[in-house]
């Protein structure tokens, strides 16, 4: 027998030995199964003729005054706002702004990677509880203590701690955005800042803090383009063309912005936009 015919009859062999181990394997399963349905069927009969296991009935029990149903609800708008604190502390605070400047200081100085994301972000976000510390105190003081005491109502408690974001984003909203979200929803008349409602102030409050921070971007990125431009042609009237004007700028960048002490410049001049 020649080595091609050993190799047939082990696959033959295999094949075969497979089929049978399928076969018991379903065999012993089938078995089981058959077995188990017996025993349930018995059961069942069982507890059917003797009565100890009534229908299976599922009652939902609200309390004669809906008090356990109320509860469901408040748990459940508790996890919605819990879901959305993220998006609420990025839009309605000074969040968006310091982020955005932050990111147009990285790009102005080619650092496409340094510092991280995760460093811009949370230095915005300390930023972010640094500015908003007295709006958060005055929140804590007049809604959530009294609310905690049981002193006032969940909606007075909501009205009075919306009254400082209300303020703090009136007082850093231009009026032409205010303007036109009033448009917007049409309405006519506006007697007061307190007619306004909070669904045209956040809109009006993101749009004006986009404003900001791109002008803030644009004069950010002036003395660092005059960079550009002076090694680009000095590359140029070296004859240099094939090296690219970024590799030779950068370090210049970084030196300018030491010696500006920029970090310092920059982000306590971003701080006092907001006073």
């Amino acid at each position: 027998m020649n080595t091609y015919d050993r190799k047939r009859l082990w696959r033959r062999t295999s094949i075969i030995g497979v089929l049978l181990t399928v076969c018991i394997l379903t065999f012993f399963c089938a078995t089981s199964v058959s077995a188990t349905t017996v025993d349930n069927t018995n059961t069942a009969s069982e507890i059917d003729v003797n009565g100890a296991l009534g229908p299976l009935e599922f009652t939902l029990n609200t309390g004669e005054d809906g008090e356990s149903l109320s509860s469901t609800l408040q748990i459940l708008l508790v996890l919605t706002v819990i879901t959305l604190a993220p998006s609420i502390l990025i839009m309605v605070t000074s969040f968006t702004r310091i982020l955005i400047v932050l990111h147009f200081v990285r790009s102005a100085i080619g650092t496409q990677t340094t510092p991280p994301n995760q460093i811009l972000v949370g230095l915005a976000l300390f930023l972010t509880f640094f500015i908003m510390s007295p709006v958060f105190t005055q929140i804590n003081t007049n809604a959530i203590v009294p609310l905690s005491n049981g002193e006032i109502t969940q909606e007075e408690a909501f009205e009075i701690g919306a009254l400082p974001i209300r303020t703090f984003m009136l007082e850093q909203t231009d009026t032409k955005d205010l303007k036109l979200f009033i448009n917007i929803a049409k309405i006519t008349v506006v007697e007061d800042v307190d007619d306004i409602p909070l669904t045209v102030i956040i809109p009006s409050f993101i749009i004006s803090e986009l404003r900001k921070a791109f002008i803030i971007g644009f004069l950010i990125y002036i003395p660092f383009i005059v960079i550009d431009m002076v090694v680009a042609s000095t590359l140029m009237s070296m004859g240099m063309m094939m090296l690219p004007p970024t590799t030779i700028s950068m370090p210049f960048k970084i030196l300018l912005f030491i010696m500006a002490d920029g970090w310092n410049l920059i982000i306590g001049e971003v701080v006092k936009t907001f006073y």
